[in-house]
């Protein structure tokens, strides 16, 4: 697998909105960066990317893609992002992909140069809208432009991108949502969802919202 085959699975738009800043001999940095899937896409464009995340399994697996794929400019660091300012890493460009809150922005406002650029991609208050509850990670775009000029950004992007699956049968909607039984019967929704298809809905809903800002 090449370094850009790791992007599978994150937005072209938001790749391409990242790329367009030209990251030649830029240092980048990924914010929860989990297996590294972004921060390996980006190191070749780039000069340095260094990426950070709270988990420290999340971070053995992302060296070792890093080395199986003999990317070296490229480094994964355990912290806690919510927690520790970026300064020390001098970044010229901060991505987080789907790992978005209002402490992240802050610190990314403290640690960019102005005319530096932010991208994220951050859960919308439609992901999952059939479990009837919203993500507390989750925001509209008034609260995200909001937040990101509290933290001296000038927003450029601010987009939702919106898949939604169609079923014939509760089995279907059931199959699609494997994957979020648990996480989903911890917090409830998955009760909700039940119901939503035992009373003939037939949707499930994914809903990010994609945003570009340059630090004033």
């Amino acid at each position: 697998m090449t370094p850009t085959q790791y992007a599978s699975g994150i937005s072209p738009r938001f790749l391409a909105l990242l790329t367009n800043e030209g990251l030649t001999g830029k240092r980048v940095l990924d914010l929860g960066c989990g297996s590294g899937r972004l921060s390996l896409a980006l190191a070749p464009a780039a000069g340095r990317v260094v990426g950070l995340d709270r988990d420290p399994a999340a971070i053995r697996e992302a060296r070792a893609r890093a080395a199986a794929v003999g990317v070296d400019n490229v480094e994964f660091h355990e912290a806690d992002v919510e927690r520790e300012e970026y300064g020390r890493w001098a970044p010229e460009l901060i991505t987080a992909h789907l790992c978005a809150a209002d402490a992240i922005v802050e610190r990314a406002g403290r640690a960019l140069p102005a005319g530096a650029a932010l991208g994220m991609v951050a859960f919308h208050v439609a992901q999952w809208r059939e479990t009837g509850k919203v993500s507390r990670f989750a925001y509209d775009e008034a609260r995200m432009e909001a937040l990101l000029r509290r933290a001296g950004f000038e927003p450029e992007v601010i987009e939702v991108e919106r898949e939604v699956k169609q079923f014939t049968s509760v089995e279907e909607g059931l199959a699609a949502a494997v994957g979020l039984e648990d996480r989903w019967k911890a917090d409830g929704r998955w009760y909700r969802y039940l119901a939503f298809l035992e009373s003939g809905g037939r949707t499930l809903t994914k809903s990010h919202l994609i945003v570009k800002a340059r630090k004033s």
